[in-house]
């Protein structure tokens, strides 16, 4: 497709056609022709860090350590499902971007007419506010606790993230990669480290991995299971995903190339999905450790930092540093996650109503679409920690509501031997797929009626 030209590119407007995906940075990895496996691992490994943040950012945290506290080691089967359904459909999502040369919601648009288009788009960019609610009151919670700036000045802060990014497309796809890999060990280190202080249950962990049916039966256990779904599983990881992926340069055209290019990206997607799985799970044990049994309130993410310096609480390990150590974490998942966030409402701006613009215009729209509700919350309730983060749990549900709407085109685009060919599912896959999506969408609809009283 012909490159847009400066004039052109300065102009704010619906483009009729379509342009590549992520066109600034699509194709900008140079992958080496014949090398090891090693090596050309090497050379894929990146985007999937960056899906990787979106399934341990600050909207996990609440979620895993309030399940941890309340339930104990129950829910690690929670997040244990969680991030199998989400290596399976990140995989799909991967791969068909390498394939088709589009991404969700590109293909989303193209197969879809206007008005279903148009309703799709709005809940997709719904989901991004509630991704972006988490991530922007953690970034500007972990500012506070940190240098004691007010919350309203750290969410304006947070906006900022926009400008870091513009800088970072310019030095190159492979350095974002990086330094989000580089946060990503941050928040790691620092749960391992505090996981290893709590001293937790070898066998109690290993038989939470174990379902229960009580999750099922109790009401705020299955309400704070479908918040872990939907802060593991999120919906625009799966656009991003499909978008990110085809940052390599690959030729579609040579079919051995593509299938090589499809492998690499799945096993970088699973690699760093089990370390997301590791994050979120040592997120619950901290949790289930240190705080199940206390009478203590762990709903903010300040009664998560009191705590761990409260001897009364959290015993003999109680310590300002691991406090420290935990708003260092939060600000690292933060702002990892918001510069993955951001490029998601790039990808889901451009492909569902192909609107083109500045990048720099592009960028600050797609983050003030997420940040003014925020803010907008935090202005009328003066600051007020403890109702701005209300909105947490309820951003997760609404994110495991709102996936199903890109579950079931992702299914059906990947399932098409014509858009697929030789690379459409595989018949377990489509099981497999349509089986988590459908189950998904039974305990919404249960979890609903029970909350508006139709069940009890």
């Amino acid at each position: 497709m012909k490159a847009t030209s400066v004039n052109e590119e300065s102009k704010f407007a619906l483009d009729p056609t379509e342009s590549k995906s992520l066109d600034e940075v699509n194709g900008s990895v140079v992958v080496p022709q014949g090398a090891g496996f090693w090596r050309t691992l090497m050379a894929y490994t990146g985007p999937g860090v960056l899906i990787a943040v979106g399934y341990m950012d600050p909207g996990n945290w609440i979620t895993s350590i309030a399940g941890g506290a309340q339930y104990k080691y129950s829910l690690l089967a929670v997040i244990l499902i969680s991030s199998l359904i989400a290596m399976l459909l990140q995989a799909m999502a991967s791969k068909l971007g390498i394939v088709t040369g589009k991404d969700l919601a590109q293909l989303t648009r193209e197969h879809t007419s206007k008005g279903m288009g148009f309703f799709l788009w709005v809940i997709t960019e719904l989901a991004i506010m509630a991704t972006d609610i988490a991530e922007i009151i953690g970034s500007a919670i972990a500012i506070k606790l940190l240098f004691d700036i007010p919350l309203i000045v750290g969410i304006i802060i947070t906006t900022l993230d926009v400008l870091i990014l513009l800088l970072l497309m310019r030095l190159g796809f492979r350095k974002i990669e990086a330094i989000v890999a580089t946060l990503v060990g941050v928040i790691l280190l620092v749960f391992a480290y505090e996981v290893l202080l709590a001293n937790p249950s070898i066998g109690g962990i290993i038989q939470g991995y174990i379902p229960s049916d009580k999750i099922l039966t109790n009401h705020s256990m299955l309400y704070l299971s479908l918040g872990i779904i939907g802060a593991t599983v999120m919906p625009h990881n799966l656009y991003l995903g499909s978008s990110v992926s085809q940052t390599r340069k690959v030729d579609r055209e040579d079919r051995k190339g593509l299938a090589q290019a499809v492998r690499f990206s799945k096993i970088d997607s699973n690699l760093q999905l089990t370390v997301a799985f590791v994050v979120n799970s040592l997120l619950l044990i901290l949790g289930a450790s240190l705080f199940y049994g206390t009478s203590s309130d762990l709903g903010r993410f300040v009664d998560l930092f009191n705590a761990l310096s409260n001897s009364q609480i959290v015993g003999a390990i109680a310590s300002p540093v691991l406090s420290m150590l935990f708003a260092v974490a939060l600000l690292s998942s933060g702002q990892s996650s918001t510069i993955t966030g951001t490029l998601s409402g790039q990808i889901i701006m451009e492909g569902f109503i192909r609107l083109k613009m500045p990048l720099w215009a592009q960028r600050i729209i797609t983050r003030g679409i997420s940040v003014a509700p925020v803010l907008a919350f935090a202005i009328y309730y003066h600051g007020d920690e403890a109702k701005i983060e209300n909105l947490l749990t309820f951003s997760q549900v609404f994110l495991s509501i709102a996936l199903p709407f890109a579950v079931v085109p992702l299914v059906i685009f990947t399932s098409s031997k014509k858009l697929m060919k030789e690379f459409a599912n595989g018949p377990w896959v489509n099981y497999s797929a349509w089986t988590a999506t459908i189950v998904l969408i039974i305990l919404n609809i249960y979890l609903i009626l029970q909350t508006v009283g139709v069940i009890a």
